[in-house]
């Protein structure tokens, strides 16, 4: 706590710089948002993921996304949008680059074509997702602790998720349905820590009294570091593995989570409390009222 000012300043500093890319760079959004076109194709035996993807880069399809879907012969491609081209056509040039050069070549499963709209909807319904969740977690934060706490974790979460976003934006990544999946599993990721550190301080207000503010808080963030820590680095040990092993199509879901984590463990350390404590919250805040009356039932 003695070294809240710095961490909120860096912090301020992160989450402004963040904002100023997203409004200037925006994301790079993906086919699930923009429309485009999906072509599955089907091999007699398992595709090569990665000499696909070369193909298509070759053949000038670079913002091509290629996955498995089902089976290890079954491969789905989605490409954007590309003006004066029918879907028709599209399948027809993705199918010919993918057989140029291959000896057993691939067949065309299906075609669609998703709209622009479709694309509105989702980015829509994802905005709306979150805005929910978060006012639902402020609902209960307020009503299980108290509304000091609670808005000091909400300022904890969105910190976690700007920046993460911000980062996205600065590097150009591909932002699409799998992020976003990424950054609802980070806000429960983040509030989780932030709720473990909330409920020991409350206890430790209960506890000790004759202790200041700063001091309990302290305390309370100490007790629980090392549990911090270990859940924090058994959750990195999984994503680095999917970051690796998982594949293109999980690379941009792992990285959200593998940074947002990182700041998750901070912001529950050096931004929920700090936050609760520039609220003015006191040990008084959290003291469970005496019933009316008690005083007389416990006299001798």
């Amino acid at each position: 706590m003695g070294n809240r000012n710095i961490a909120l300043i860096f912090s301020a500093v992160l989450t402004i710089l963040s904002i100023v890319s997203i409004a200037v760079h925006g994301f790079q959004m993906g086919i699930d948002f923009t429309g485009g076109t999906l072509i599955e194709v089907g091999y007699q035996k398992p595709a090569d993921l990665t000499v696909l993807r070369n193909t298509l880069d070759t053949e000038g399809f670079s913002d091509a996304t290629v996955q498995n879907f089902g089976t290890a012969t079954d491969v789905l491609i989605r490409l954007k949008p590309q003006e004066g081209v029918s879907s028709a056509e599209l399948s027809a040039k993705v199918l010919e680059a993918i057989n140029k050069n291959t000896a057993e070549p691939a067949s065309v499963r299906r075609v669609e074509f998703v709209g622009p709209q479709v694309g509105d909807d989702l980015a829509e319904d994802g905005f709306l997702a979150m805005l929910y969740s978060t006012i639902c977690i402020l609902i209960y934060i307020a009503w299980r602790f108290e509304w000091k706490f609670s808005v000091g974790a909400i300022i904890a979460t969105l910190h976690d998720v700007i920046v993460t976003l911000g980062l996205f934006s600065v590097l150009g990544l591909e932002f699409d349905l799998t992020v976003l999946a990424a950054v609802l599993a980070l806000i429960g990721y983040s509030l989780n820590d932030t709720i473990v550190v909330y409920d020991r301080i409350r206890e430790n207000f209960r506890a000790l009294r004759n202790k200041s503010t700063e001091d309990i808080m302290n305390i309370s963030i100490n007790v629980t570091l090392s549990r911090t820590i270990m859940t924090s680095v058994t959750v990195l040990l999984v994503l680095v593995s999917l970051f690796f092993l998982g594949g293109e199509v999980i690379h941009n879901f792992a990285i959200v989570l593998l940074f947002g984590v990182f700041f998750g463990t901070y912001s529950s350390i050096f931004i929920a409390s700090p936050a609760a404590l520039l609220l003015g919250l006191s040990p008084e805040d959290l003291m469970i009222p005496v019933k009316e009356g008690a005083e007389l039932d416990n006299r001798p």
